[in-house]
């Protein structure tokens, strides 16, 4: 039933979502200072909900510049990799991890699925983005800023999300 809701919400979305600017209006973006979560990422192009990873690395980092936020990348193998499963239970479909990283992270989710149907550009761009920041396993987290410059890294920790929270606090403090 709550998938269901999703993807029903998501197709609206993006049957409701592309709309041009109207004669007269600026398709300027105010900073992120100035505007909530939920109109920069409407001014970024993108309709999704804080704390939900988007797929496309272009649009993650112009919401990270807008919102002065750093982007985690999460490369995982969503359907085989038994860490990645792990990971995305314990801890990124926890409530406390989604309230967190929609406040404090742009969340960017580069899947590469074994029995998941994918578009060749999907596929073609994620590999490319494996292959720039040497993705060796999964899962692999990486920081990067509005630019695409490497912060630090990051894996499966247990221990809930309140702890995750706390790892990635510190390695991101650390990379300072």
């Amino acid at each position: 039933m709550k998938w269901g809701l999703i993807l029903i919400l998501t197709l609206l979305i993006a049957l409701l979502g592309c709309t041009p600017v109207p004669k007269g209006e600026s398709a300027e973006t105010p900073n992120a200072e100035e505007v909530g979560f939920d109109e920069a990422m409407g001014k970024a192009g993108s309709n999704v909900a804080p704390g939900t990873w988007l797929t496309d690395y272009d649009e993650a980092l112009v919401l990270a510049k807008k919102l002065d936020r750093p982007v985690l990348i999460n490369f995982t193998g969503s359907d085989w990799c038994g860490w990645c499963i792990k990971l995305a239970k314990e801890v990124f479909s926890q409530d406390v991890f989604v309230k967190y990283a929609g406040e404090n992270y742009v969340l960017l989710k580069l899947d590469f699925p074994r029995k998941i149907e994918q578009t060749p550009e999907m596929k073609a761009a994620n590999e490319s983005l494996a292959k720039k920041y040497g993705i060796e396993g999964f899962p692999t987290l990486v920081f990067v800023d509005y630019t695409g410059k490497e912060l630090t890294r990051a894996s499966y920790q247990p221990g809930g999300p309140e702890a995750y929270i706390k790892y990635l606090q510190g390695l991101l403090n650390n990379s300072k």
